[in-house]
């Protein structure tokens, strides 16, 4: 027992307040000059030495009711699309009667019947969209519907 107590007296005695060093902090004693070191530090993660691409696409779990969307639903179908393009002198305003062939983000394509002739009519120049008769339109969230 006796060597337990001496193994505990051997152990350094501290004394006076404890003295905490901060990160950016000196131990030097005031008025006392040292030269400073720089440390780089390291980041907490280790950065990738490449960067990783989703295997497969993220597709949405719905799709949102676009006016192409709506289009698409409805190819095949009579169709009256109403376009305006300014600072035009001969047409600044068009109608276009054909069946609806296509329809894109930025885009519509129109089958005019009688002649043949395709136009593909940039979505920035449509007005609105007419059709005779009934259409069908699926809302997001619901099931695909015909409305009349």
């Amino acid at each position: 027992m006796q060597q337990q107590g001496m193994q505990q007296d051997m152990q350094p005695q501290i004394t006076g307040s404890p003295t905490t060093i901060f990160p950016g902090q000196s131990s030097i004693m005031p008025g006392t000059q040292q030269q400073p070191t720089f440390q780089q530090q390291q980041p907490a993660f280790p950065f990738p030495s490449f960067t990783t691409q989703p295997s497969t696409p993220q597709l949405p779990l719905f799709e949102q009711s676009y006016i192409e969307n709506i289009l698409r639903l409805n190819l095949d179908k009579p169709v009256t699309v109403y376009a305006t393009f300014e600072n035009n002198n001969q047409w600044n305003a068009k109608i276009f009667r054909g069946e609806l062939e296509a329809a894109g983000r930025d885009h519509v394509i129109i089958s005019e019947s009688p002649t043949g002739t395709r136009y593909i009519i940039p979505m920035v120049f449509v007005n609105y969209v007419t059709f005779e008769g009934p259409i069908s339109y699926s809302y997001p969230f619901g099931p695909q519907t015909t409305r009349e």
